[in-house]
């Protein structure tokens, strides 16, 4: 996710920052690897995290949610609704269980009706704001060369009620006073978003009884399969307001290491970026890949290890392909530069910004290392064991891909799919791939069963919102539409 990481959300930091380097993680500190990641994707945010001592200097006056209206963005003359009408807004809720942590958020109803379903986007990383996405993938927003704004036709915020969040604690605007608020792992991020909703619905009670999803993408496959469980567990022990869950939808994401790594070379011979030599020779490194990564499901001082030894097969696979952009290999780097996301950061420190949104002096941290490299032991950790329990109840789960990412490749994302044991496994791996049509062309190939459905995308790398907006939107219209069915 580094490259959506660093560029735009996304994604897997980590993973790419190792491959830079071609050594191990712990030959090159994590916090190192994602600053030299965050300086390739163009963002230079001023602080590696936002977690401060002197509260009184820094922190917003108010935390209330407020409505806001960005500064440069033009009325739409074609929209029916003027953005006086829209429902825009930003702001902080506190952390209930934090020592002192507030999590910022974006919140955007629905352009279509407010009826429309809830959807919360997670970026990855882990560690960048889920705002890269906001600008650059699905918001209702795009970034013009002199920070105006104009609206995306194809944003989810067309079919969806549509909220960002920047998340773990530290990363884009959300903060905290207290350092025990840094987090290593799931239990610790799902907690802080599940506390998040908790504090969302109570000061959205309109939206409480709207359909419910969870979305996201690159290193979101961690924290997406996580929530949705910690939702589920929450709502059987009536812990508080009860959200509405019907589903989650992960896009190009890292969730089950074991079968993802393994993913690597075969992907890589088939895109014809190594040879049949260097597959040979890669190969050999991928059982002690796989027998690190599952001793890490259980032994928490493997995990390192396991990241390093499956990294090394993704680092090799680089130093081969040379300048490649591994977010899609279609497209090289120029130097260090892959994607350029500066206009988020440029946009989001201007005055008239900050003074709408209310963030008052924190620092607008578009990728946190120190976050980052936090959540290094939870990298090889699997998170698809958390997605059969969520089958179960008929609760939907897409899976979906671009076919030209490299480093959260389709074909790793479809084997832990079909490998995935629910009661449903057998009928699903059974049936075949169709053809998934976009005005008269075929978008991508899809395949369903029961509530499970897995889609690869044509003409895309990591971020799909980005590559394929109009196709982005039918599909995320389309499942959720399906689950009303």
């Amino acid at each position: 996710m580094a490259a959506a990481l660093r560029s735009s959300p996304l994604i897997l930091l980590v993973r790419i920052l190792l491959a830079l380097s071609i050594t191990s993680a712990h030959r090159t500190p994590g916090k190192q690897q994602a600053e030299r990641l965050i300086r390739s994707f163009n963002l230079s945010p001023n602080e590696s995290i936002n977690i401060f001592h002197n509260k009184s200097s820094t922190e917003p006056a108010g935390l209330a949610d407020r409505r806001f209206r960005f500064p440069g963005l033009v009325e739409d003359a074609a929209s029916a609704s003027s953005i006086a009408d829209l429902g825009h807004h930003a702001g902080y809720y506190p952390i209930k269980n934090s020592y002192d942590a507030k999590m910022f958020y974006f919140f955007f109803e629905s352009r279509g009706s407010r009826e429309d379903p809830v959807v919360l986007w997670l970026t990855g990383g882990p560690g960048c704001s889920s705002q890269i996405a906001l600008f650059y993938e699905n918001g209702p927003f795009r970034i013009n060369r002199d920070l105006s704004l104009k609206w995306n036709d194809f944003g989810w915020d067309m079919v969806s009620n549509l909220l960002y969040v920047d998340q773990p604690i530290g990363t884009g605007f959300s903060y905290s006073s207290d350092d025990r608020d840094i987090r290593h792992n799931e239990t610790g991020v799902s907690n802080d978003l599940y506390d998040f909703l908790q504090a969302f619905f109570q000061g959205h009670p309109e939206f409480v009884h709207h359909d419910f999803y969870i979305t996201g993408e690159s290193y979101a496959g961690h924290y997406i399969p996580a929530l949705a469980s910690r939702v589920d567990r929450g709502n059987k022990a009536n812990e508080g307001i009860h959200i509405n869950l019907k589903g989650f939808a992960i896009g190009n994401g890292l969730t089950d290491p074991e079968q993802q790594y393994a993913a690597y070379t075969d992907f890589a011979l088939a895109n014809k970026l190594i040879l049949e030599a260097d597959y040979a020779r890669i190969n050999q490194m991928i059982p002690a890949c796989v027998q690190t990564t599952k001793q890490c499901q259980n032994q928490d001082d493997a995990c390192l290890t396991a990241f390093d030894q499956c990294n090394d097969i993704f680092g090799d696979i680089l130093s081969i392909a040379g300048d490649i952009n591994y977010y899609d290999i279609r497209k090289k780097c120029v130097g260090e530069l892959c994607y350029d996301f500066s206009n988020m950061e440029n946009l989001l420190n201007l005055d008239s910004v900050r003074e709408a949104l209310g963030v008052g002096n924190i620092d607008f941290v578009s990728c946190s290392s120190i976050a980052h490299e936090a959540m290094l032991g939870d990298w090889m950790k699997d998170y698809e064991v958390a997605t059969p329990p969520i089958l179960e109840q008929g609760l939907r789960v897409l899976v979906y891909a671009g076919e030209y990412d490299l480093i959260c490749n389709w074909l790793g994302n479809s084997r832990w799919v079909e490998a995935m044991p629910w009661s449903g496994q057998s009928s699903f791996v059974t049936v075949n791939m169709t053809s998934y049509m976009v005005d008269g062309q075929e978008a991508g190939l899809v395949k369903s069963f029961g509530p499970l459905t897995f889609m690869k995308v044509h003409n895309a790398g990591h971020m799909v919102p980005m590559d394929q907006p109009s196709v982005s939107l039918q599909m995320i219209r389309g499942w959720m539409n399906a689950a009303k069915s």
